[in-house]
């Protein structure tokens, strides 16, 4: 009880004196709040509270990061107070580990940026993936559709149908000028799709979809759905290069990032010996 009322003294004697401060010229280092050896000056403020602030909301503000700096301040010192010298050490030891860490890893980031070339070509993806292709098995069914979903009251319903069921151009064409006529739609049947996404969107089982099948049609309450499904691929086939392009980018960008940190640290440590600034005894 004797520290909640010291404390709260010092918070509202300390808040006070801020509302007075901002009246009347006081020094910039004048103290406003002490916690032990610590203490809290007035120009700490300066950047906390906004502008154009009231007197009630900025006594509030004060008062809350008083008690927030006291509450920190105290914390600590009952923390320090309640560890053994072995555990301090312990703690300062992770904290300078992290410190270097952070610097070294900023350091390598900087150079990697500068450094590290982000160009990679199709015949060096096609090459890395030939080497590996056995490492990229799928772990989801793909498939190449098509699809799209019309209300079923729309005048040209059967013209709709026969150009989707054709294999020419300029049909695929016409489709492709009416889409705005279309609820849903996706024409492109070269992309591969994970045909768990396909089945969220229509109204078909997973065992029609997995037929290969140039027309498959079903009419629900509200329009008709025209699906063709131009290829299948099963869990743990090899995936299509075109799927995973992107990650193997990825992994051959990672690959790079190593093998120039590596080289970075030869350089460095070569550097280091020819100037006699690393020797080892």
């Amino acid at each position: 009880m004797r520290f909640l009322s010291i404390l709260f003294c010092i918070f509202t004697l300390a808040s006070c004196d801020y509302i007075k401060l901002q009246e009347k010229e006081a020094p910039t280092s004048e103290i406003i709040a002490i916690v032990n050896t610590d203490k809290l000056f007035k120009e700490d403020l300066k950047d906390f509270l906004p502008r154009n602030i009231s007197r009630e909301d900025s006594l509030i503000l004060v008062k809350s990061f008083i008690q927030d700096w006291a509450v920190k301040k105290l914390l600590l010192d009952a923390a320090a107070n309640n560890n053994t010298q072995e555990s301090l050490k312990n703690i300062n030891n992770l904290v300078q580990d992290y410190k270097e860490s952070l610097l070294i890893n900023n350091f390598k980031e900087a150079l990697i940026k500068q450094q590290l070339d982000t160009i990679i070509s199709d015949d060096e993806v096609e090459a890395y993936y030939l080497i590996n292709n056995e490492n990229f098995k799928l772990n989801e069914v793909l498939v190449k559709s098509r699809y799209l979903y019309f209300d079923a009251s729309i005048i040209n319903k059967k013209e709709i149908v026969k150009f989707f069921k054709s294999e020419k151009i300029e049909d695929a064409e016409e489709l492709e000028r009416q889409q705005l006529s279309f609820k849903m739609y996706q024409l492109n049947d070269s992309i591969w799709t994970e045909l768990d996404k396909v089945l969220l969107k229509l109204p078909f089982s997973k065992e029609n979809l997995l037929k290969k099948s140039k027309f498959i049609q079903k009419q629900d309450s509200l329009g008709l759905y025209l699906v063709a499904i131009k290829d299948v691929l099963e869990r743990n086939d090899i995936a299509p290069l075109s799927y995973i392009k992107s990650t193997i980018k990825e992994m051959i960008l990672h690959k790079r990032k190593i093998e120039l940190i590596r080289d970075i640290e030869k350089i460095i440590v070569k550097d280091a010996t020819k100037n006699n600034n690393f020797k080892i005894y």
